[in-house]
């Protein structure tokens, strides 16, 4: 199939052409038809599946016909609000709307936390039909009286699942209450949880239905192996295994933000260029540490799960989980970085004598056993017992927290990220 058959705009057509783009992938063959119906829709499906423009391409088709060319702030009122977990998320997406809408007279902006206010306020006064906000931002330009949804049409809940996740559902259901009851409303997740159907049930009216990867499926390009090795040695196999192998491109994940910061350190001094990203870091910061990655500046990215689902990087080849997140659902979203558009990847996961109930416990989930493999002079130590998993907590500290803590923190996100209560031929990954 083609994207000719999906009844799009010859100026949407035009602008997924030159990306190169030539096939929809499954979830943009479902979604897309049903949206231009108007329809509510839930949809499912892993990062990397095309998601992103399974929505932003029929959303800018909706507004298409009442898009204007006109300078005036009264001729672009907002049209369309998609809400987002993260700051980088929300950049994504924003940049898929402009990529795809490129052709059409119609403007975006982002609004998010950790950056100044008024260049958010300068954009919205101009004039824009579609915002991608973060919940917490979107709440301080409504306090300002920066927002007038009286022309809303098209609610957006991108990620649905990890904004419940980050304590968002209040937030969230005050912006609802802000919106035109009469409004057409999608809203996407990796898991359909009983919180999510819940949410769905309230707010979304006879909605379609479009699941795409099995729940809890990990990628199927994605070949994961685990490597036991003591706790105190995980650092020096990690630089063993990038330089052995002559790794280029390597996100790794640790669980809490003073780890990250302290694995990019030691990383730098074994010789390996690298970079963290997390909460604490400011927004300038984290854009320079993601492009730095992307274009090969820096070999390893070091990042808290608060970036699982918010990178967006095609081909990325190799995922490692330095330490094994303490939710066993973060660990499909943290390898779903890799195995993306049609290429392979290798997740790695290096797995000391503290984290073997979490291992059993993603075992579990995954249905399966994942194949071990004991790298030559890093074996285990037997006799070596057991201690409690370090989690972060709120202002980045450490602390020992029991081993199976239900809900760790990777530290606290910054204001507009968090609740305020505690072969390139289809659109894949855009």
């Amino acid at each position: 199939m083609s994207f000719d058959s999906l009844g799009l705009l010859p100026e949407l057509l035009r602008a997924v052409r030159e990306q190169g783009y030539e096939h929809p992938t499954p979830i943009q063959i479902q979604a897309i038809p049903l949206v231009l119906e108007g329809r509510d829709l839930m949809g499912r499906a892993q990062t990397g599946t095309g998601k992103t423009a399974g929505f932003t391409l029929p959303l800018l088709q909706l507004l298409a016909p009442h898009a204007s060319s006109s300078a005036s702030p009264a001729r672009h009122p907002i049209r369309a609000l998609i809400l987002t977990p993260t700051r980088e998320l929300a950049m994504q997406v924003e940049e898929s709307v402009r990529t795809y809408g490129k052709h059409l007279p119609l403007r975006s902006t982002t609004i998010f936390g950790g950056v100044n206010i008024n260049a958010q306020t300068k954009a919205l006064r101009a004039g824009v039909e579609i915002v991608v906000a973060t919940p917490g931002r979107l709440l301080d330009h409504q306090g300002q009286g920066n927002l007038n949804f009286s022309h809303l049409e098209v609610l957006i809940l991108d990620e649905a699942d990890r904004m419940l996740d980050m304590g968002f559902i209040r937030d969230i259901q005050k912006i609802i209450g802000l919106l035109p009851a009469k409004r057409q409303t999608l809203l996407f997740s990796a898991t359909f949880t009983d919180d999510i159907k819940q949410l769905a049930s309230k707010f979304l009216k006879t909605p379609a239905t479009v699941e795409i990867t099995p729940e809890n499926t990990a990628a199927e390009l994605v070949r994961q192996v685990v490597h036991p090795v003591d706790r105190e040695r995980k650092r020096a196999l990690l630089s063993h295994l990038i330089t052995s192998r002559k790794l280029q491109q390597v996100l790794v994940f640790t669980r809490t933000k003073h780890g990250a910061n302290r694995l990019s350190e030691q990383l730098d001094k074994d010789g390996i260029s690298s970079m963290a990203i997390h909460g604490n870091k400011s927004q300038p910061q984290r854009i320079k540490a993601l492009e730095d990655f992307k274009r090969g500046a820096v070999r390893v990215l070091v990042a808290t799960d608060i970036a699982a689902r918010g990178l967006d990087i095609d081909s990325l080849p190799n995922v490692v989980n330095y330490e094994l997140p303490q939710v066993p659902e973060d660990y499909i979203h943290r390898i779903g970085r890799t195995g993306r558009a049609g290429t392979e990847g290798e997740a790695m996961s290096l797995v000391c004598v503290d984290e073997h109930n979490l291992l059993k416990d993603i075992e579990k989930l995954l249905r399966k056993a994942l194949p071990k493999d004991v790298i030559q002079g890093y074996a285990p130590d037997p006799s070596i017992p057991a201690e409690p998993i370090q989690t972060g907590r709120q202002g980045g500290g450490r602390g020992r927290g029991p081993a199976r803590a239900p809900r760790p923190s990777s530290g606290s996100a910054p204001r507009g990220e968090r609740g305020r209560h505690p072969s390139r031929t289809s659109a894949r990954g855009k």
